[in-house]
C-alpha cells in the first residue's frame, strides 16, 4: 500500500474480490468457533486479513457486510455490531500500514489494541440490547460477579466484553497474520502497489 492509498475509495479489481473472500473466512471462523463451543467468537479472520492485505477501508467494508449478510441469515443484532467491524477493520488496517504486522510480536499487540478498541465500541451497544451482557458464558459469568458486588454496569459490561475480546482478537490477529505471511507474494504484491487484477 502506498501512502496515499491507505484511505483511498478507489477501489481496485483485486480488493473488491477481496471483501467476499473475507466474509467467508469469517462466518467460516464464527461457525467453527459455534461448533466446538469455543469462548471465542473468530469472526473477524477474513476482515483482519483483509485489512493487512488491503488497508483500513476494504478491511472496514468486510466487516461490515459480514455483519449485514449474518443480519439477514442469522441474527438481525448482528446489523448493530456492524460498527464494532467496521472499527476493528479500520484499527488493524491503519496499525498494518504503519509496521505492526512485521512479524508475530507486534500482530499480538495489534491484537490487544484491537480487543481494546472493540470492547469500547461493543459496551455501548451491549449495555443497550443485552443490559450489558455478551451472550458469551465467560464473559456473562464476570458481568454478573461484578454487578452484585456494586459495580457500575458500565464497568462491569466493559470488562465482561474484554474479557472475551481480548484472547479473542489476539487469535483473530495472529491466524490472520500466519495466513497473510504465507501467502505468495506475487498475490499480495498486487495489494502493495494498488494494482489492479489485470497486471497478473
Amino acid at each position: 500500500m502506498s501512502k496515499k492509498s491507505m484511505w483511498s475509495f478507489k477501489f481496485s479489481t483485486a480488493s473488491l474480490v477481496l471483501i467476499p473472500a473475507a466474509v467467508g473466512i469469517n462466518y467460516i471462523g464464527k461457525l467453527i468457533a459455534s461448533a466446538l463451543k469455543l469462548p471465542l467468537w473468530l469472526d473477524a479472520i477474513g476482515t483482519s486479513l483483509a485489512s493487512m492485505l488491503a488497508g483500513p477501508v476494504i478491511g472496514a467494508i468486510s466487516g461490515a457486510v459480514n455483519n449485514v449478510i449474518y443480519g439477514l441469515t442469522a441474527d438481525p443484532v448482528s446489523f448493530v455490531y456492524a460498527l464494532t467491524s467496521i472499527a476493528i477493520g479500520i484499527a488493524i488496517g491503519v496499525m498494518a500500514y504503519k509496521g505492526w504486522v512485521d512479524n508475530i510480536g507486534k500482530a499480538i499487540v495489534t491484537g490487544l489494541v484491537v480487543a481494546l478498541v472493540s470492547a469500547i465500541v461493543s459496551t455501548p451497544l451491549n449495555i443497550g440490547f443485552w443490559g450489558g451482557q455478551t451472550g458469551n458464558l465467560w464473559g456473562d459469568a464476570l458481568f454478573a460477579t461484578l454487578t452484585g458486588h456494586g459495580f457500575p454496569t458500565f464497568i462491569a459490561s466493559f470488562l465482561d466484553e474484554l474479557v472475551v475480546d481480548l484472547p479473542d482478537k489476539v487469535a483473530t490477529v495472529i491466524i490472520a497474520f500466519l495466513i497473510f505471511k504465507g501467502l505468495p507474494k506475487k498475490l499480495t504484491h498486487l495489494y502493495n502497489n494498488n494494482s489492479d487484477i489485470e497486471k497478473l
